[in-house]
């Protein structure tokens, strides 16, 4: 429950829906709030012709696709391509698919969108949806049993992330003679601000006081992070100043070493209910 006792108060200060994974993010003001996290976020994405993900982790133009959401349509462009128009109540046909360990049914979005892709990754691949019908669930050996579905998110349905620690990297990017990042790089869903650095580590969760009632996002595990963070967003250019900033500070024992930013997140209250930018949050500390 949102009480003023609570050990940290701060505030929404951004929040992102990334409708097709591994594409670019769209910065919102309100969203409203799902038992799969935010709505339409990660619902499509690439595949190969055997229906396995793709991700920048290989192909890293695909952070070059932007998506725009309009009233009924969902809006791709990307450097000399037409701006390719899906229409959100539309799918072609059933599909088979797999997304890390799990394979899923999903909806094939057809041949115009699969070969807007196709010409722009230069690979042979398809777009599909994720089919809501299906439950997708979070591993029950983090979220403590609790049945958490999610679309095709890498493992959670909301991964949050605090202003205040992008400030903290960007302060250490600095002193090592680098440029500042963004916090597209990290992919979140919320960056919550009024705290200090990863305390969003160290939360039981985020009390939400939304539009209408209250959101719980229980925090459930560390984001371990991949190399998409050396990923510029704005030219798909690989570097390394990230990754090698992070090593120095952010080694994480409760990930066997591997260096993480942001947390895991799953909805244990409030689905329903609009979340805006400016809402308040709280949270207790959590002690191991």
């Amino acid at each position: 429950m949102f009480r003023p006792d609570h050990d940290l108060a701060g505030t929404i200060a951004r929040l992102f829906i990334h409708p097709v994974k591994s594409c670019a993010g769209i910065e919102v003001r309100e969203a409203l709030l799902t038992d799969t996290g935010l709505d339409l976020d990660r619902a499509w994405m690439v595949v190969d012709p055997q229906g396995v993900f793709l991700t920048q982790r290989d192909w890293p133009r695909m952070a070059l696709v932007r998506p725009e959401l309009r009233s009924s349509d969902l809006v791709l462009r990307a450097p000399g391509m037409l701006a390719l128009h899906l229409s959100l109540d539309r799918v072609e046909q059933p599909a088979t698919v797999r997304v890390w360990d799990d394979t899923v049914p999903a909806w094939d979005m057809g041949a115009v969108a699969a070969q807007w892709f196709t010409d722009f990754l230069g690979t042979p691949c398809r777009l599909v949806r994720f089919d809501p019908a299906h439950r997708r669930l979070s591993s029950l050996k983090w979220t403590g049993g609790v049945e958490a579905p999610n679309q095709f998110a890498d493992g959670f349905p909301v991964l949050v992330a605090s202003q205040a620690s992008l400030d903290g990297l960007n302060e250490r990017l600095a002193a090592g003679g680098h440029a500042a990042v963004g916090m597209e790089r990290f992919r979140p869903n919320l960056v919550i601000a009024g705290v200090e650095a990863h305390d969003e580590d160290r939360i039981d969760g985020l009390h939400i006081l939304a539009d209408g009632g209250e959101a719980w996002l229980q925090h459930v595990k560390p984001c371990t992070r991949c190399p998409i963070p050396d990923i510029d967003p704005a030219t798909a250019q690989r570097g390394t100043a990230v990754g090698d900033t992070l090593r120095g500070y952010r080694q994480d024992a409760r990930m066997n070493g591997g260096i993480t930013f942001g947390m895991n997140a799953i909805v244990r209250e409030g689905a329903g209910l609009l979340l805006r930018v400016g809402q308040p949050v709280a949270a207790n500390l959590k002690f191991d």
